[in-house]
């Protein structure tokens, strides 16, 4: 796999452990002369992993909105920006732009990226699983819920044709190498 969509905070009040975490990965995926595609944003986790993937020669496509570009707010380690009008057309150019999709630990935006990942890989728009990246138990609860709903029927197409777990390093190599 080559483009990995990346779904993470852009908050920059959070507990320094994700930013490591989220570079770490960043330096992960330029390592292995993967590609980061993403929301473009100078802040918070978005920020971290795009750093760190350019600290190992990696590159990034940033989806920014035009509300993004007009306040200044795109990151610096930005090789390509694709502009686009929205966030639901930014969603829908990292899905048709990358192999797979990466969710670290994010919010509301987050979540919406998750589910309309999985949603439309439900109903046939794409194959593109979603791994949500568990180093620290972050989705857990998540996780929880989406089992429970699993358990009752509530979900009609098999989680893992649409979503995967990766709770170690090893998980991420297994699943993205």
């Amino acid at each position: 796999m080559k483009n990995i969509g990346v779904f993470c905070a852009a908050s920059s009040c959070l507990d320094a452990a994700y930013y490591e975490e989220a570079r770490a990965f960043g330096e992960w995926m330029g390592a292995h002369n993967m590609t980061l595609v993403y929301g473009g944003a100078d802040s918070g986790l978005m920020e971290s992993v795009a750093k760190g993937i350019k600290q190992k020669g990696g590159t990034v496509m940033g989806v920014v909105p035009r509300i993004l570009e007009t306040r200044r707010k795109i990151s610096n380690f930005v090789d390509r920006v694709i502009p686009c009008n929205d966030l639901s057309e930014r969603k829908n150019i990292i899905l048709e732009q990358c192999d797979i999709m990466v969710a670290l630990p994010g919010g509301i935006g987050t979540l919406d990226e998750i589910f309309t990942a999985m949603a439309s890989n439900s109903i046939g728009y794409h194959s593109k699983k979603v791994i949500l990246f568990n180093l620290s138990g972050f989705w857990d609860k998540l996780l929880g819920v989406l089992y429970d709903m699993d358990e009752k029927h509530f979900i009609n197409t098999p989680l893992d044709q649409y979503l995967a777990v990766a709770r170690t390093w090893d998980d991420i190599e297994r699943l993205l190498l």
